[in-house]
C-alpha cells in the first residue's frame, strides 16, 4: 500500500480569527483557519487549504495586488512569506510584535505594518530586483500614542492612514516631503477603528468604536472654526515650493490641505459597538460590522442607509469587499462563521459554519463523495470531499452527536446521539424521515449499520445494552444484553452476518444477530476496550483497548491472530500543565478511532495525541506517522517547554495577560446580587492536539481525521514520489518522447507506466488518437489494466477532456471486463474511484443542462423553424423552375 499521504484539505473549519481577503480579480476569498490560510472559489464553487502553517494562529493576512505574494503573521508577529501560485514558503520573518494590520501598496512596492504605536514600511520582497535580504526596512513612523489599529492605503501608494487607540487618526507620506508634518485627525471618544480616502481624495472618513463616523473635509483658507481645529493642525506649515507641488502631481492637494470635520454621523446602534469598517471608494460604500452580529452599508458622503442586516448571532469579526464593490464578506469569530453577501441583489453568495465545539465523529459514503460529521455542537453536516463545502446542516439533535454512518445503499444517513435518539436522514430531500427510541431514555455511544441498510443497531452508555431497530417500520426488534460496561464501539462485518461490539468491560463480543442460534462469541482482553475495525473482506477484527495496544482477532475461528503495542509510537507532546516530561507522559494516550485500508493490508489508528499513524496488519509494524498540527496555540504540539515561560502564577500561556484586548474587553461581570467581585472563572483554556475519528475513503486514495483543528483530508500525491515499476535501463524520459514521437503508443504507454512519471504518463495518455482508443485498450498487457484505471480516476477530476477520459474507460471494462470482475475485491478501490469522478461529471452537466432546459428547447425550435423555412424557400424555388 502507498503511504505518500499529503495534506490537502481543511474542511470542517472555514474562519477562525483574523481578517478576511479577497484575491484581486474578485473570485475567491482568503481566510484564516487556525494556523493554515484556506481559498474559497466562489466562481467554481472549491475550496482548499495551503499545506504550510503558521507557528501559531494566524493573526492577519495580506496579498500582493499582483496575487505573487502572500504573508500570514501569527499572533506572535512571526511571519511567513508565501508564494501564493506555488502554495510554497520563501522566507521566515519575525516583526517581534503582535501586528494587528499589514497591508501592501496599490503598486505592490511597500508593505505597511503595524509594530506597536509604530509604523513600519517594508520594501516589498523581490520587486523588479533581488536581495539577499527579503525584507528591507524603508521608514518607520511615529506619533500615535497608543497601539495602531489600521492601516489604509492612497490609491497612487504616496500616502497612508492610520488609526490608532489613542483615538485619532494620522495622515503620514511614504517619502519626507518638505515642510510637512503628519496630520492629526482627532475628535473621535473612543478607538478609531478605521480611515478611508474618497475616491478623489478630497475627503477622509473616519469610523470609531463607539459608533460615530467623520467625514473630514479641505477648510477655506480664513476659516474661523478654532475649535475644531486639531492641534497640530494649527501649527503644521504648508509644503513650500514650487517645486515640491510639481514633484508631488495630483497629490499636492493633500499634502496642503487644513483637514477639518465637515460632518459628523452616528449609526444610532443601541447597545452595541462597532467592530470592524472597510470602505471601496470606487461606489462610495462604507461596510461596518457591530458586536450584534448586524451589519450595515452605507453610500458615502451623503451617509445614507442601504440596508442594515443581521446575518449572526454573535459579533462580526471581519468585513471585506471584492474589487468591483458588488459582494461583502464577513467573517465571525465565535461561531466560525464565513458569509458573502451581494448587497445588490440581497443574497448569500456563500454561507459556511463549521462546528460551534469539537467534532466527534466521522463517515464516508460509500462513493467516496460525501463526508458526514457529528459534532458537540448536536449538529451533523455533511460535506462535498470534491469542492470541500458543506451542503447541509442537520440540527435536529438536542444534545451531542457521539456516532453517524452512511447506508452502504441509498442516499441515507444514520446518526447516534446523547439525547437518546438514532435518527434516519434523507440526502435527496434532506429530512429527518425516521427516529428510533429506547423504551427507556438512553445515551447512545456508538451506531452501526448493516451492510443492506435496513437494520440499524446502537449501543447505550448508561445501561450496557445494543438496541437494534428496523429502518423501515422504525420498530424496535431486540435488545442484545451481556456486556457489563458502556458499549463503546459497534460495526457490522461488511458480509453482514455479524455484529461486534467493544465495550469498557474489557470484552469484545460477535454476536450472531441474524442466525438462528444467535450464538455469541466473546474475546477477553487486558483492558478497557475503545473501539473496533473489520477488515473490508470480514475476515479479520481490529480492537483498541486504553493501554495502547491493538490487537487482531480471526473472526471465523476465534482466535487473536496479531498485537501491536502502539502505546509508544502515538506517546508525544507535552502540555503546558503537565509535571511530567513528554517522553514520560504516554501513560494516557491510546488510539480511540481505527479504520481499515481500502485493500486491508493496513489499519490506520488516530487518538488524544498529536498523532495518527497507520501500521501494517501483517507484520504489525509502523508504516508512517502523521502530525496533525504544528500549531503552538494547542496545547500537547511541543516535545519541550520553555523553562523561562514558568512563574510563580503557573505558565505564561495560560496567565491572563490581554489586559483589555479581543473579547475580554467585551466581558461583563456576570455577578450575582451581593456579590461584591465579578466573575472569577477561568478564562484562558487551551485545546488539546488530538484526534477523535478517522476514516479511510472507501476510494483508498485519502483519508480523513476529525481533530481539534478541523476535518482534515490527506490525499494521495503521485507526484511526490519516484515509483517505477519493472524498470529497465532503456526506460528513460528521452526514449518515451521518442516512441512517442514514431506513433507507437501502446509501447510508449507501456514505457511510461514502468517509469510512472506522472506528467509522462499524462503527455502520453493525452496523445492517443480517440479512434486508437478501443484498439490500444485490446491490447493493454493486463498487469497494467489496474494502473490505467487508477490513473484515469486521479485524472479524470482535473482533465476537460470528458468524452476522452469515457471511451477510455468503456473500452477497457469491455475489453478486460471478465478479468476485473473476478478480482472486483481487488479492484473495488479503483472502481470507487472511477465511480466518484464519473459521477461528479454526470451531476455537473445535469446541473447545467436543468439550468438551461428552456435556452437548448429554444434553440432547437428556432433550429426547426430555419429548417421548415429553408425547405420551403427550396420549395418554391423548384415551383418557380417548373413553371
Amino acid at each position: 500500500m502507498k503511504s505518500n499521504f499529503q495534506f490537502s484539505n481543511l474542511c470542517g473549519t472555514v474562519y477562525r480569527q483574523g481578517n478576511i481577503v479577497f484575491t484581486p480579480d474578485g473570485n475567491s476569498i482568503l481566510s484564516p483557519v487556525g494556523n493554515r490560510v484556506s481559498v474559497f472559489d466562489l466562481v467554481n464553487n472549491k475550496s482548499y487549504t495551503f499545506p504550510f502553517e503558521n507557528r501559531k494562529n494566524i493573526a492577519r493576512i495580506a496579498l500582493s495586488p499582483n496575487s505573487t505574494i502572500l504573508i500570514s503573521v501569527d499572533d506572535d508577529g512571526r511571519a511567513l512569506l508565501v508564494n501564493y501560485k506555488r502554495a510554497t514558503v520563501l522566507h521566515h520573518f519575525n516583526f517581534k510584535k503582535p501586528v494587528t494590520d499589514i497591508q501592501f501598496s496599490p503598486d505592490g512596492k511597500y508593505i505597511a505594518v503595524t509594530h506597536g504605536s509604530h509604523i513600519q514600511l517594508w520594501r516589498t520582497p523581490g520587486h523588479l530586483i533581488r536581495e539577499f535580504a527579503p525584507f528591507t526596512l524603508h521608514r518607520e513612523y511615529t506619533g500615535h500614542f497608543d497601539d495602531v489599529v489600521s492601516i489604509t492605503w492612497s490609491a497612487d501608494s504616496r500616502f497612508f492612514l492610520t488609526t490608532s487607540k489613542d483615538m485619532t487618526a494620522r495622515l503620514f507620506t511614504v517619502d519626507p516631503v518638505e515642510g510637512y508634518r503628519p496630520k492629526t485627525f482627532a475628535g473621535h471618544r473612543d478607538t478609531v477603528l478605521g480611515a478611508f480616502f474618497s475616491a478623489d481624495h478630497k475627503e477622509i472618513y473616519t469610523v470609531s468604536r463607539d459608533g460615530a463616523a467623520f467625514t473630514w473635509r479641505a477648510k477655506p483658507s480664513e476659516s474661523a472654526d478654532s475649535d475644531e481645529e486639531s492641534e497640530d493642525e494649527s501649527v503644521e506649515p504648508v509644503a513650500s515650493g514650487s517645486h515640491q507641488v510639481a514633484s508631488l502631481g495630483l497629490d499636492n492637494s493633500i499634502v496642503n490641505t487644513r483637514w477639518g470635520v465637515a460632518e459628523r454621523h452616528y449609526f444610532m446602534q443601541p447597545d452595541t459597538k462597532v467592530v470592524c469598517a472597510t470602505f471601496h471608494p470606487a461606489t462610495s460604500m462604507l461596510v461596518v460590522g457591530f458586536s450584534s452580529g448586524v451589519f450595515g452599508l452605507w453610500e458615502m458622503p451623503n451617509f445614507s442607509n442601504v440596508h442594515t442586516l443581521s446575518i449572526s448571532q454573535e459579533k462580526i469579526s471581519s468585513v471585506a469587499i471584492n474589487p468591483t464593490g458588488e459582494w461583502l464578506a464577513f467573517g465571525a469569530t465565535k461561531l466560525g462563521q464565513l458569509l458573502v453577501w451581494e448587497w445588490q441583489s440581497e443574497s448569500y453568495v456563500l454561507k459556511q459554519q463549521g462546528h460551534y465545539f469539537d467534532m466527534n465523529t466521522l463517515s464516508y459514503s460509500s462513493d467516496g463523495q460525501h463526508l458526514a460529521t457529528g459534532g458537540d455542537d448536536g449538529k451533523v453536516k455533511v460535506w462535498n470531499t470534491t469542492s470541500g463545502f458543506c451542503f447541509v446542516t442537520f440540527s435536529e439533535h438536542s444534545a451531542s452527536v457521539s456516532a453517524v454512518e452512511f447506508a452502504k445503499q441509498g442516499q441515507v444517513l444514520f446518526t447516534a446521539s446523547l439525547d437518546g435518539t438514532v435518527r434516519a436522514f434523507d440526502l435527496i430531500r434532506y429530512r429527518n424521515f425516521r427516529t428510533f427510541t429506547s423504551p427507556s431514555p438512553v445515551q447512545f455511544s456508538s451506531l452501526a449499520v448493516d451492510p443492506s441498510g435496513e437494520v440499524v443497531c446502537a449501543g447505550s452508555l448508561d445501561t450496557f445494552e445494543i438496541f437494534m431497530w428496523s429502518v423501515q417500520t422504525g420498530k424496535l426488534l431486540e435488545v442484545l444484553t451481556g456486556h457489563t460496561g458502556p458499549i463503546s464501539g459497534l460495526a457490522f462485518s461488511p458480509t453482514g452476518n455479524r455484529l461486534a461490539s467493544t465495550s469498557w468491560d474489557r470484552t469484545v463480543r460477535v454476536w450472531e444477530v441474524f442466525g438462528r442460534s444467535k450464538n455469541v462469541e466473546p474475546y477477553q482482553l487486558n483492558s478497557d476496550v475503545l473501539t473496533l475495525a473489520f477488515r473490508p473482506d470480514g475476515k479479520e477484527l481490529a480492537a483498541s483497548t486504553l493501554d495502547g495496544s491493538i490487537s487482531f482477532w480471526d473472526v471465523d475461528l476465534g482466535k487473536q491472530t496479531g498485537l501491536i503495542q502502539g502505546r509508544k509510537d502515538i506517546s508525544g507532546g507535552r502540555k503546558h500543565d503537565d509535571r511530567i516530561t513528554a517522553d514520560n507522559s504516554s501513560s494516557g494516550k491510546s488510539f480511540n478511532s481505527l479504520a481499515y485500508t481500502a485493500d486491508g493490508s493496513c489499519v490506520l489508528a488516530g487518538g488524544n495525541s498529536k498523532y495518527v499513524i497507520i501500521y501494517d496488519v501483517k507484520d504489525g509494524v509502523m508504516v508512517k506517522k502523521f502530525q496533525i498540527s504544528h500549531n503552538l496555540s494547542l496545547d500537547g504540539t511541543q516535545e519541550f517547554l520553555d523553562s523561562r515561560n514558568m512563574t510563580e502564577a503557573g505558565p505564561l500561556s495560560l496567565v491572563d495577560t490581554a489586559g483589555d484586548e479581543s473579547d475580554l474587553e467585551d466581558r461583563i461581570d456576570r455577578t450575582l446580587p451581593g456579590v461584591g467581585r465579578g466573575d472569577l472563572s477561568k478564562r484562558r483554556t487551551r485545546q488539546e492536539a488530538r484526534t477523535k475519528a478517522v476514516r479511510f475513503s472507501p476510494t483508498g486514495r485519502s483519508w480523513a481525521a476529525a481533530s481539534t483543528e478541523g476535518l482534515l483530508v490527506y490525499s494521495l500525491d503521485e507526484s511526490l514520489v519516484f515509483d517505477p515499476f519493472d524498470l529497465d535501463m532503456d526506460i528513460t524520459p528521452q526514449s518515451i518522447v521518442a516512441t512517442l514521437a514514431e506513433r507507437e503508443y501502446l509501447r510508449a504507454l507501456v514505457m511510461s507506466f514502468r517509469l510512472n512519471e506522472l506528467h509522462l504518463l499524462r503527455r502520453v495518455y493525452e496523445a492517443v488518437p480517440p479512434s486508437d482508443v478501443r484498439l490500444l485498450a485490446r491490447q493493454l498487457p493486463v498487469v497494467y489494466v489496474q494502473a490505467m484505471l487508477r490513473f484515469i480516476a486521479g485524472h479524470v477530476e482535473k482533465s476537460p477532456h470528458v468524452e476522452f477520459h469515457l471511451l477510455w474507460i468503456s473500452a477497457i471494462l469491455t475489453a478486460h471486463g471478465r478479468f476485473l470482475k473476478d478480482r472486483s475485491a481487488e479492484h473495488a478501490a479503483v472502481f470507487r474511484a472511477l465511480h466518484k469522478g464519473v459521477s461528479d461529471f454526470q451531476q455537473n452537466i445535469a446541473k447545467t443542462c436543468d439550468e438551461n432546459t428552456f435556452a437548448l428547447l429554444y434553440l432547437i425550435g428556432q433550429a426547426n423553424s430555419n429548417a421548415k423555412a429553408q425547405q420551403a424557400a427550396e420549395d418554391e424555388t423548384e415551383m418557380e423552375i417548373e413553371a
